[in-house]
């Protein structure tokens, strides 16, 4: 399953604290002519290293679909960001 959105959590050095919700689909929708340039980058890359481009692609697939109920959290001082995938 792709993943339906990010949630960024900023809490920065100063206490304020930011929120930011970005829906995937639409992203993904804009982003569209970008994908496609780098599926036809990620074939060529394939072929000439003779990785099996099936093979590739059912790699990102598994990536893709492990991705929803990720939870990344950095810390570095008084500034921490949260990252949430569902």
């Amino acid at each position: 399953m792709i993943p339906r959105s990010v949630t960024v959590r900023l809490h920065r050095s100063d206490g304020r604290r930011r929120r930011l919700h970005v829906p995937v689909p639409p992203v993904l929708l804009v982003l569209s002519p970008l994908v496609l340039l780098v599926a036809v980058a990620g074939a060529v890359v394939c072929l000439a290293t003779r990785i099996p481009p099936l093979g590739a692609l059912r790699a990102v697939g598994g990536v893709l679909w492990a991705l929803p109920g990720t939870l990344c959290e950095l810390e570095r001082g008084r500034t921490a960001v949260r990252l949430d995938i569902r």
